[in-house]
């Protein structure tokens, strides 16, 4: 008689961190600002913790993840895990490590912050960890072998998920002072023994299993890099003292890493069989299946908001189950990425709600699919016949097409993406228009949203407040902001964008086809939370949304004013995009929507316009192949936002948090007139790359990290600036923050920025001299 498989289990790799009502941001914050204690903050941690397992088990989850959880970063809660702590936070770290992670964090006035950047190809921010060949690591398992002893607690299976020890090195960078080409996945033979004992720990604690997560061999890896996670598993396969070990990837194909890791002793892998990500059902086709393993299946995409297609996951999984000794069921990664709960969302059409799956019903797709798989499709008849008729209804959706739209993008030729003239005719016009003096100063564009903004915002939100008084707060702030910048001594202004919510969803509220969230909140950095729109259907825009604005600051004042707008491929990256459309055709349909505005703009007189694109570096594809196709929409995307100004409208752009040398050509193609990024945490290492790459135009590499909230001094900007200047020639370079303020105080951003001017003109007077 043939044996019964066994029953395929449902998981997920990790889930919203905030609670419902984001207790944790307010936590974290009232903590930092002296309202609450380090016993409570850690209290209501732990509630969290236990309300997020109790609902994952009770939403029919087999096993539950640990180790998710993190008060500001999990890859800079991974750094203590295993003792990688800068020298300069190691006194904080050693007197308060709950402080001292906090200060390696957001920094204190003595000591700089880690750099921050983003998490592979998401808008998540992780800390970038500091090596250098002095770094000791020890292991700290405490946080780890606690989490998984309060969830055994409650009587659930659990699984703790960890970063694993080749993409831990490979996220990391070389420290200050560290040897020229030192590469930190050299101390790899020094990090497992912690990594060893860490897991020897974690069974100690009860844990049959540990993931550990590879995202980082799912990119393109030379043969030393494939070598290394080879010799990781098999040294941590062979450990006598160990839970199961789960190899975990996602976000796309493990290509030529998938035979490395199925040849170690490891008893699981787990795959992403989503997006690009599919091709992974192929690829483990192609080399026999995972004989003796267990395969976890992400076939729930853990990243976007749409309803999992369930009668398409069912096959994936029927053919999976002849691959591996047994398949369980997952999310593709994380649900980190997405918001908690769409049957919070009252204001969204519900023709369009029954289109969405936030993290609970993903959860619930997931334990839907392992009962079809288990049970048989029977079991779930109900399900299958109400997702069928929820993808026929979208599919079918006038919500979702506009002929007009799609006639104007498809009618976009080629001199549509370009500026009528070249950048040294350009510049010439825009510096006798403009009249800056050398080292131009200026802000990224946002000021910090105070507590009265954001009071008289969800008053106006509730009708306690009309608009007619909404707008008179809002005209004050642009006062104040004018008023400040003025004084200071800024050459360059902003309105400072009080207005504004977010930069992606206040764009999104104004162009049809978009769709506005009000709970849908996903974690970007620390306690800065976002809520992505939703790309639902084709692109326009039916009026100005920043023109009035714009002209009412510039109206307040004789110097420059910058327009300022968040650019296409951001417009996408920050949202939920669609997908049953190329992002090349969304590309398009949002930049000519963008194109009106700017135009617009300058017909109000604007003669500096910056549209933002941080998001460039963050959406490239992560396996090389898909890049080139890629940029060239990216790019001509933001080319045809920008390419019908006059050749003396000044068009600048900003980019921030990422690494930008892989796409310093991109960058050039963009033909903006000056580029603003992030360079502070980095030592201006961005104006070299720049310099290396023979940029033509103008950039302002930023001199005042705004992620963190200590002042910069004067000493400092001048030290940045003239690293700057050793990259960039003077007529060329500007001198701002690294991004907006609208998370700083007033005090720390009066302060910082005042010192910024001071340090400009102090370097504008060496010129002077010679």
């Amino acid at each position: 008689m043939t044996a019964k498989p066994p029953a395929v289990r449902a998981t997920v790799h990790g889930y919203p961190r905030q609670g419902p009502g984001r207790e944790l941001k307010k936590a974290v914050e009232g903590y930092w600002k002296g309202r609450i204690g380090a016993d409570e903050l850690r209290r209501i941690g732990r509630d969290l913790r236990l309300a997020t397992w109790r609902q994952l088990a009770e939403a029919g989850l087999t096993e539950v993840p640990t180790g998710g959880f993190s008060y500001y970063d999990h890859v800079l809660d991974t750094s203590l895990m295993v003792g990688a702590v800068p020298e300069r936070h190691r006194r904080a770290v050693d007197t308060d490590r709950l402080d001292g992670m906090f200060a390696m964090a957001r920094g204190t006035q003595e000591a700089a912050p880690l750099e921050m950047t983003k998490w592979f190809d998401t808008n998540y921010h992780y800390l970038v960890p500091e090596l250098s060949p002095d770094t000791v690591f020890t292991a700290d398992s405490s946080q780890q072998t606690g989490e998984i002893r309060e969830a055994l607690d409650l009587g659930l299976a659990a699984r703790p998920v960890l970063v694993g020890p080749v993409t831990y090195l490979l996220l990391a960078k070389a420290a200050p002072g560290a040897p020229a080409g030192f590469e930190p996945l050299t101390l790899l033979d020094r990090l497992l023994p912690v990594y060893a004992q860490i897991l020897a720990d974690l069974r100690a604690a009860g844990a049959g299993w540990v993931q550990l997560d590879e995202p980082a061999l799912v990119q393109d890896r030379t043969r030393a890099e494939l070598d290394a996670a080879a010799r990781a598993y098999r040294d941590l396969g062979s450990l006598a003292d160990r839970p199961k070990l789960l190899v975990a990837s996602y976000f796309d194909r493990l290509g030529e890493a998938l035979p490395v890791l199925a040849a170690t002793p490891v008893e699981g892998l787990a795959l992403d069989f989503t997006g690009p990500a599919a091709r992974n059902l192929d690829d483990l086709a192609s080399i026999g299946g995972l004989p003796g393993k267990t395969l976890v299946a992400g076939v729930v995409d853990g990243r976007n908001i749409w309803i999992n297609n369930l009668e398409k996951s069912l096959a994936t999984l029927a053919t999976l189950l002849g691959l591996a000794d047994r398949v369980d069921v997952a999310t593709s990664c994380s649900l980190l990425h997405v918001p908690l709960d769409v049957t919070l969302e009252h204001d969204i059409d519900p023709r369009i709600v029954r289109w969405l799956a936030f993290a609970r019903q993903k959860t619930t797709e997931v334990v839907t699919l392992a009962r079809g798989i288990t049970e048989g499709t029977t079991a779930i008849a109900d399900q299958l016949s109400a997702n069928r008729a929820d993808l026929a209804s979208r599919a079918a959706s006038a919500l979702t097409r506009d002929p007009a739209v799609r006639a104007r993008a498809a009618a976009v030729t080629d001199a549509d993406s370009r500026r009528s003239r070249t950048y040294g005719e350009r510049g010439a016009a825009q510096r006798a228009r403009l009249g800056l003096p050398p080292l131009p100063t200026t802000t990224v564009g946002s000021f910090p949203q105070t507590d009265d903004l954001r009071a008289a915002r969800a008053a106006l939100r509730t009708g306690r407040l009309d608009t007619a008084g909404y707008e008179e707060h809002i005209k004050s702030a642009i006062g104040e902001v004018i008023s400040f910048q003025e004084k200071a001594g800024l050459d360059v202004l902003v309105h400072g964008e009080p207005e504004r919510n977010d930069m992606v969803q206040y764009f999104a509220e104004q162009l049809t086809g978009y769709v506005a969230t009000r709970h849908g909140w996903v974690q970007s950095y620390g306690t800065r939370y976002v809520r992505p729109p939703i790309l639902a259907g084709d692109i326009s825009r039916p009026e100005p949304m920043t023109v009035r604005w714009t002209t009412y600051a510039q109206s307040l004042t004789g110097k420059p004013v910058k327009g300022m707008l968040t650019g296409p491929v951001t417009m996408l990256a920050w949202s939920f995009v669609r997908d049953d459309q190329p992002l090349a055709d969304t590309a398009r349909q949002v930049a000519m929507a963008l194109r009106d505005e700017v135009l617009d703009l300058e017909t109000a007189g604007t003669a500096v316009i910056q549209v933002d694109e941080p998001a460039l570096r963050e959406t490239l594809p992560l396996r090389a192949a898909g890049r080139p196709d890629y940029l060239a929409w990216a790019t001509e995307a933001f080319r045809l936002t920008t390419g019908g100004v006059r050749p003396d409208t000044q068009i600048h752009t900003h980019m921030c948090y990422a690494e930008f040398g892989d796409i310093i050509q991109a960058i050039d193609d963009l033909d903006a007139d000056v580029i603003s990024l992030e360079a502070a945490r980095s030592h201006m290492q961005v104006a070299h790359e720049l310099a290396g790459h023979g940029y033509p135009r103008e950039a302002g590499p930023g001199v005042y990290d705004i992620h963190s909230p200590r002042v910069p001094s004067t000493d400092e900007v001048i030290a940045l600036l003239r690293k700057g200047l050793r990259a960039i020639p003077d007529d060329r370079l500007w001198v701002n923050p690294d991004c907006g303020l609208k998370t700083r105080g007033w005090a720390e951003t009066r302060a910082s920025l005042d010192n910024l001017i001071a340090g400009a003109r102090s370097v504008r007077e060496e010129l002077l001299r010679g």
